[in-house]
């Protein structure tokens, strides 16, 4: 399936047009259409609006998992992740958090890990 395919399933699954969807994104009805009929690919910060509005996850919508829900491997990494004494006190509160504030915090970790792929060590942080 496409991400133009996953994109319009998820809008569907959530009752929304395509101009309601395209306002809560910020994007125009057009640029959604495209992006629907895989005319355009967007960009990977219009990309993870996406998965946050359609809640969901960016591996999903670009066809790499087949499971729209948060992934539990996302999860024990990231528990994980934040057990480390160098990284856990960003994230001190996340083992306690409700879950909707755990599910937030951990969209905003798979970003991070997402926007840090394909650095080289050498590179400085927030630069690619």
């Amino acid at each position: 399936m496409s991400l133009g395919s996953r994109l319009r399933e998820r809008r569907d699954q959530f009752g929304k047009s395509q101009l309601e969807a395209a306002r809560a994104l910020g994007i125009s009805n057009v640029q959604l259409s495209r992006y629907e009929s895989d005319d355009r690919k967007p960009e990977p910060e219009i990309l993870s609006r996406f998965a946050e509005y359609y809640k969901t996850t960016t591996d999903y919508l670009l066809g790499r998992t087949d499971d729209p829900t948060m992934d539990a491997r996302a999860s024990s990494a990231f528990e994980a992740f934040i057990r480390n004494p160098e990284h856990g006190m960003f994230f001190k509160d996340y083992l306690d958090a409700p879950e909707a504030r755990k599910e937030e915090m951990l969209r905003f970790w798979e970003f991070l890990r997402e926007k840090e792929r394909g650095r080289r060590p050498s590179d400085r942080q927030g630069e690619t």
